[in-house]
């Protein structure tokens, strides 16, 4: 059992108070489905399997092996939704009109910077359709460090926590998710890093000292 600091919201006033709870199942068991998603995902994008998927089909599987990990980790992670749904649930808070304009705008902006981010890097080539489209495809050799990458290393990261965090309301359920894929993509993230600077040596040490990893610095820019 444990104490759960949480926001009253009713009439345009904010109040401080403690909701006791019992740590509900339904909560540890969707974190739990979290770790095993980001586990499975974690491994099947490693360069080990990889290169095992190529020993073991041919060369072609390179072309197949982005669309194939996207559409299982769409289609995987219905499960985890599913069970934010149908466990037995607790709001926590609630937050009321017109601030729910306010967060609803931030999300839809994140959205357009997801959207952005991935214009920027090559969309076609994160889906995986560039690789079923052409027979030789490599990984891009040049270091985008332009428009949103100016601001983040990971702007995609950075929407998609914005987007997660602004809902309208919060429950038990989704409060459990969001955790667990906060920690998926800072994890996601350190692990990305690793293979940028693999991938761009100095370069790469020379951008992260300039441009923070999630969160934009105020101010102009240099």
């Amino acid at each position: 059992m444990g104490w759960l600091s949480c926001l009253d919201i009713e009439a345009g006033k904010v109040s401080l108070g403690f909701v006791f709870f019992k740590m509900k199942p339904s909560f540890i068991l969707i974190l739990l489905a979290i770790f095993v998603y980001g586990l499975i995902h974690s491994i099947l994008a490693s360069l080990k399997v990889k290169a095992l998927s190529r020993r073991w089909f041919g060369p072609a599987s390179e072309r197949v092996y982005r669309v194939v990990y996207n559409l299982f980790a769409a289609l995987s992670f219905l499960p985890v939704l599913a069970l934010v749904s149908v466990l037995p649930d607790h709001l926590i808070y609630r937050i009321p009109y017109p601030w729910t304009l306010f967060t609803l705008a931030i999300q839809v902006l994140a959205v357009l910077m997801l959207g952005m981010g991935l214009l920027q890097t090559d969309l076609w080539y994160f889906l995986g359709a560039r690789q079923l489209l052409q027979p030789v495809v490599s990984e891009s050799t040049e270091l985008v460090v332009s428009g949103l990458y100016r601001r983040v290393r990971h702007p995609l990261y950075t929407a998609g926590l914005l987007f997660i965090w602004l809902a309208p309301q919060m429950t038990l359920n989704l409060l459990a998710l969001n955790l667990g894929l906060t920690v998926y993509i800072l994890i996601g993230a350190l692990l990305e890093e690793r293979k940028l600077l693999r991938q761009f040596g100095g370069a790469y040490t020379e951008y992260q000292k300039r441009t923070p990893m999630l969160i934009p610095r105020l101010g102009r820019l240099e």
